[in-house]
Formats: structure tokens, sequence, C-alpha cells
């Protein structure tokens, strides 16, 4: 009775080793499975971002996840890895457009690893235009002369003079020019020409750069033909806008005659 008791514990002894031992290969053979492909989400025009979702996955937790993203045909096809893209996030690029992209995720976990690719996306559209007509298409304020390109020309919106009414005996003008462009948005660093016609009633100042509220300001120093006449009840002034290293007559220049009060009785 012993011997027979003692052969069943043994017996039961053997089963529980070999359960133990099959519930160990169980554990053990469970890497990431993948259960529902990778996503991709994102506008695919370049310039945005598209983002990786990893998808669902099973196997022994914890998981992590890397990430490839690939380079496609319009058919989504012959795909090639973008070296050094290896984020959740890729931000497309000019050489993207025409093309698709598809994301590779490789899960990991202690017991191996796996890898699913998401669908291809749309074909990457090019970047929307940045100027219309010489003009950015973004954006609002004061502009830099050097977002301005033919055919926008500059305008000369604004004049100023002090004293306001140009008497006999005045010695310095101090004039005044804003300049805009592109629906009214003031220009900052476009160079400003100004003189009296007829000339030698005031000295030729150097030009001056418009500032970042569009105005420069320019002095003429009274000259030996002041008045032009006795009669004069205006001073015209011929006024140049213009952006460097372009030429006088060409590119976004503008220029117009503009006039002061005279009196010659102050």
């Amino acid at each position: 009775m012993k011997k027979k008791t003692a052969s069943i514990l043994t017996l039961l002894a053997a089963a529980a080793v070999s359960a133990l031992v099959v519930a160990g290969l169980s554990q053990a053979a469970s890497p990431p499975v993948n259960q529902s492909p990778p996503t991709i989400s994102g506008t695919p025009q370049v310039g945005q971002t598209l983002t990786a979702d990893v998808g669902k996955w099973g196997g022994a937790t914890p998981l992590t996840y890397s990430y490839d993203w690939r380079r496609c045909d319009s058919n989504g096809g012959s795909c090639a890895s973008i070296s050094g893209s290896n984020d959740k996030s890729y931000v497309l690029k000019p050489v993207d457009s025409g093309n698709t992209l598809r994301v590779r995720v490789t899960a990991k976990n202690s017991d191996g690893s796996n890898s699913s690719t998401s669908v291809p996306t749309a074909v990457v559209a090019a970047a929307p235009p940045t100027t219309s007509g010489g003009c950015p298409t973004s954006g609002t304020g004061t502009l830099d002369i050097s977002a301005i390109t033919p055919p926008a020309r500059l305008n000369i919106d604004g004049q100023q003079a002090s004293p306001p009414t140009i008497g006999r005996s005045v010695g310095d003008l101090t004039l005044k020019f804003h300049v805009s462009a592109c629906s009214g948005r003031s220009v900052q660093g476009a160079l400003v020409y100004a003189t009296a016609v007829p000339f030698e009633q005031f000295g030729v100042p150097a030009e001056a750069s418009t500032g970042s509220d569009g105005w420069a300001t320019l002095t003429l120093h009274r000259a030996s033909r002041f008045p032009a006449s006795s009669r004069q009840q205006l001073l015209a002034v011929f006024v140049r806008a213009r952006k460097s290293g372009e030429s006088l007559l060409g590119g976004i220049s503008n220029r117009r005659l503009v006039s002061f009060p005279v009196n010659l009785n102050d």
C-alpha cells in the first residue's frame, strides 16, 4: 500500500513539474504579434507633419516600439527607408512631393520582436505657394523689402514736411515719406531719394532707408535758387523708392512727384 501511495505521489510530482515546464515554455513563446497595422495621420503636403500610430499588438508586456519612415512611389511600391527618420513624427520635405509614405513599426519585448507596415499615404502634394504677384501670401504688418519681388511695386503713399508750409526764410527742410506695398503694408528697408524741382533750390540728401513703420526722413538744406519764382506757391519734389541692388528704373522701384505749400510772405 505504501509503495502504491509513493508511486502515485511520484506521478503527481512529475505531472506538476511537467505543467510548470509547459507553462514556462508557453510564456517564453510570447513575442509581439500585430493585431492591427500601424496608421498615419496628418496632411500629406510638403511642410506638414505626419504622425504614426503603432496599431494594436499582442504578446508579453511591456512592449517598446521603433519607427522606420519609408518613401514609396505614387502607387505605394518601391519603398526605401528615409535616412535619419526614426521618430514617431515626420515632417514632409520637397523631395517627398509626388510620392507616398509608409511607416514600419517594430514592436519588441523580452521574447523577441516583430514588424508591421502601414498602408501608404495619399500622394504628397507640393507646398502651397509662399508668394503671389511678388507679395507674401501670409503674414500681416510691416514687410521687409527682401520679401517683395516683381511684379509687385513699391508705393509712396504718404508725405510730411517740417515746416508744413515753406516760408521765404526757411533754412533746412525736413521731409518724411511713407512706403508701402502688397495691399498697403508698410515696407522696411526701402531706399528713398528726394530732390526739389527745379533743381538747386535745395541740396540733394543721401538716400534714406525706411524704418519699421515704413517712414524715411530726409533733410534738405536750402540752396541759392530758392525761391524759384517770386510768385512760387508750391515746392515740387521728385521722390523715388527702390530696393537695394536693383536697377533704378526696374525691379520693384517706383517714383512720383509730390508738392508742399510755399508762402513767401512768411
